[in-house]
């Protein structure tokens, strides 16, 4: 199951769930004010294996429970910021060449 943060347009959730994967966001789930780590640790609590974000700096907050959790990934999306359309769109086409692999216990960045 992937999570979305908070940071991430909440229109991917039906592009995800059209590809095949069980999905759900921060915010729906009402954790938008957890900080970078406790995120982690919660999402991993709750069942979820990816957790996607677009805040390059997550690693230096959540590494440390990343490490102690090594069933989930964390992939930083790096498509560039644009309007919601846009974005989709831009996050689509990176799909379509290279869907996100993620890996267990790492921080990857992606496409």
């Amino acid at each position: 199951m992937w999570l979305l943060d908070v940071n991430l347009p909440n229109g991917l959730l039906g592009f995800l769930r059209d590809s095949g994967i069980v999905c759900d966001t921060a915010a729906r789930r009402g954790w938008r004010a957890l900080t970078n780590g406790d995120l982690v640790e919660t999402a991993f609590r709750n069942g979820f294996t990816v957790l996607l974000t677009r805040d390059r700096l997550f690693g230096e907050s959540a590494g440390a429970a990343l490490t102690r959790l090594p069933g989930l990934a964390v992939v930083v999306v790096t498509v560039p910021q644009a309007r919601e359309a846009a974005y989709l769109a831009a996050f689509e086409t990176h799909w379509r060449q290279k869907a996100i692999d993620p890996v267990p216990g790492v921080l990857v960045e992606w496409p």
